[in-house]
């Protein structure tokens, strides 16, 4: 490790509520965390503003920043805020419109974010994977090209190849803090379009490639719906070492047994699910989990 056990730096990729759940499982480790979330959501609330605003996807952003705070404020419930009812402002989330305002009036996207941060207090670092627009697409087993997240999940058949549309350059603090991370963590959330866009920005998978961090995949606890959910385990850790240049990951956590799993990776299972709701991670079982690999490792 680049650090000692008792200060150690993790990095997570990934994007949505998984994201979420996992950084608020590691809060306790304060500023030494950082999650690096995907921005090529072009559905709901997100999609719409998109649409005539332009701009990175605020949504999954907004998502880890909400799980991540820990003092409830006039602040925070303004964040969180869902308008309802008839017209344009039916089904927004008042903490996307604030972003998409903050990202407007800054220089970066990274200041709107930090922003509410302070505002929020909340201490884990949230860096977007990339501050240009760009969508996630696709080539399907038929040859087609296919452009956005929702026509992603909305295939009938896993595609053949993503990429990001247009080519754009990683956040270079986020390629920063991979090359000084100690442990990285894939996932958990919605593979195709949470997990996998940050490792398609050359920048991120070439840090990716040739870090010393350990590098942990973290399973779903229930199986995806779309696309996702005809892959194995298998065919998703290889996505994930392709996208890294041929890096291996470390260790696969789970909480199922996975006898299909190739005999090259080490995989650890262990209790992680919510008692209420069998497909969301418990935030304390995530933590000793991770925590008892610290140990380990």
């Amino acid at each position: 490790m680049n650090s000692s056990l008792t200060t150690p730096r993790f990095v997570a990729i990934g994007g949505g509520h998984g994201l979420g759940r996992v950084l608020s499982a590691l809060t306790h480790h304060g500023e030494n965390v950082t999650g690096i979330v995907t921005t090529t959501d072009n559905g709901g609330s997100t999609g719409r503003i998109r649409a005539c605003q332009g701009g990175i996807a605020w949504g999954d952003t907004r998502n880890c920043i909400n799980q991540l705070i820990t003092e409830p404020s006039t602040g925070s419930m303004l964040f969180e805020y869902r308008f309802k009812g008839n017209g344009e402002l039916d089904g927004h989330n008042l903490g996307n419109l604030i972003l998409t305002a903050l990202g407007n009036l800054s220089i970066r996207p990274l200041e709107a974010i930090n922003l509410i941060r302070d505002m929020l207090k909340v201490d884990t670092h949230i860096l977007p994977m990339s501050e240009h627009s760009a969508d996630l697409a696709a080539i399907t087993s038929c040859g087609e090209i296919i452009s956005g997240e929702t026509s992603v999940d909305e295939l009938e058949k896993p595609p053949s190849r993503l990429f990001i549309d247009p080519p754009v350059p990683a956040t270079h603090e986020a390629v920063e803090s991979i090359v000084n991370a100690d442990i990285i963590l894939l996932g958990p959330g919605s593979f195709l379009t949470s997990v996998m866009p940050p490792l398609l920005l050359p920048e991120i998978g070439r840090a990716l490639k040739t870090v010393k961090a350990k590098v942990i995949f973290i399973c779903n606890l229930d199986a995806e719906t779309g696309p996702a959910g005809q892959m194995t385990l298998n065919t998703m850790l290889h996505w994930c070492e392709r996208a890294m240049g041929g890096r291996k990951i470390d260790l696969v956590l789970g909480e199922e047994d996975r006898p299909e799993i190739d005999e090259c990776y080490h995989y650890r299972r262990e209790k992680l699910a919510s008692a209420n709701h069998r497909w969301r991670h418990d935030r304390d079982s995530l933590s000793k989990a991770i925590e008892q690999m610290l140990i380990n490792s």
